[in-house]
């Protein structure tokens, strides 16, 4: 019986065989032996913490006021003959503003003095009279009676010259407020009177009113609730002192938003309660050379409250809040890993939050980088500005 043998297709040779044994073989090899690159850590920007004397400050919104007011009335009845002043102008103390009409203050002048003149003409021959009356009383040539009715009659001569003396003073006062005068300096406002105007001693209307603005008063009021806040929080903060009286300095905001070029001095704290707003007036005296300043003018004063000498600083931009409204922080520890941590703000100073408490020297928080890292992760931590790795600043204390 014969045999049939059936030839395969297709038969690889053994040398191309061997060789894509050897590739497999290989390639198996590399692929243990090269690996995936590793990450590299984020980056983040980081601000240690440190501790300054921060000065605490107020903003109060108030008035101005004038130094001095000074409302001119007449101090006689008359008739206004000239206004001497240009409304608005600065007017110096004593310079005439106004004159009324002197003759007949001149002539009662001229009266009193004719009388005084009369009554001192007659008073040596009186005089002499009761001198011979007292040496003929001494002859016995007269009685007591004669001298009494002379010593009488002198000291009436003399009581007259005291009277007229006191008219002719009188007189000559109410001549002299014919010229109606500037009391103190300042600006003059409007005149309420004309020339021809008949005016009466002492009158309810002021004939014009004058106001000193160099210096100017502001007036602000505090709450007392403000104050009573201030007085606990300088018994329970040690490193908190009071800066209210301390250099007296005082900044002014004006009503577009602009500063006063010139600082204020305070000046005292009203010891009385208004009753209907619950405040107490803070008193300050600011320069008005250029006239800037104007009364009943809306400005903010910039107060001084007190002193931190040790108060911490942070960018507002480090500053997250969760869903209740609780300020966080992302911090980077001393193995160089993140840390999330709820602090306690007290109040905005610029563009920085001044931190109650929730924070220590020498930690550092994130203030670049917050979205590229989560709590735990380890990051490189490089200071704001990048200048040195955040490494080299000292560790933060061991809690």
């Amino acid at each position: 019986m014969q045999r049939t043998m059936i030839a395969p297709a297709f038969r690889i040779p053994w040398r191309v065989a061997l060789v894509l044994t050897c590739c497999g073989f290989g390639m198996t090899a590399c692929k243990r032996q090269i690996q995936p690159p590793t990450a590299p850590l984020p980056e983040v920007m980081t601000v240690t913490v440190s501790q300054q004397p921060l000065t605490l400050t107020t903003e109060l919104p108030g008035r101005t006021s004038p130094y001095r007011v000074a409302d001119v009335r007449p101090q006689i009845n008359g008739l206004i003959q000239k206004r001497l002043f240009t409304e608005g102008a600065d007017v110096q103390a004593g310079q005439e503003l106004y004159q009324i009409d002197p003759a007949p203050f001149q002539a009662a002048l001229d009266t009193a003095q004719a009388a005084l003149d009369r009554s001192m003409a007659v008073l040596p021959a009186i005089q002499l009279k009761t001198d011979r009356v007292r040496q003929a009383l001494a002859d016995k040539s007269v009685s007591q009676q004669d001298l009494d009715d002379a010593t009488s009659a002198l000291k009436q001569a003399e009581a007259d010259i005291q009277y007229w003396k006191a008219m002719v003073a009188t007189a000559r006062i109410n001549l002299g407020y014919t010229r109606i005068v500037a009391p103190v300096a300042g600006r003059i406002g409007r005149s309420t009177v004309t020339d021809g105007a008949i005016v009466t001693a002492y009158q309810p209307a002021p004939l014009t009113t004058i106001q000193q603005l160099d210096p100017i008063y502001v007036d602000v009021p505090q709450a007392t609730s403000d104050l009573l806040a201030l007085r606990r929080r300088l018994l329970e903060e040690k490193n908190l002192r009071d800066a209210t009286n301390e250099a007296n300095q005082v900044q002014l905001i004006l009503g577009d938003n602009s500063p006063y070029a010139q600082a204020g001095t305070f000046q005292f704290r009203d010891v009385t309660v208004d009753a209907t707003t619950e405040s107490v007036i803070l008193r300050m005296v600011f320069p008005n050379p250029d006239g800037v300043l104007l009364p009943g003018m809306y400005v903010r004063a910039v107060v001084k409250q007190g002193v931190n000498d040790q108060a911490i600083l942070i960018p507002q931009q480090a500053v997250s809040r969760d869903p209740k409204g609780n300020p966080l922080l992302l911090l980077v520890d001393a193995s160089d890993k993140v840390e999330q941590r709820q602090i306690v703000l007290d109040r905005a100073v610029g563009d920085q939050w001044l931190v109650a408490s929730g924070l220590k020297p020498g930690e550092r928080i994130i203030v670049e980088g917050v979205q590229k890292v989560r709590p735990g992760a380890p990051v490189r931590a490089l200071p704001s500005g990048g200048a040195t790795p955040a490494a080299t600043l000292p560790a933060p204390a061991a809690k």
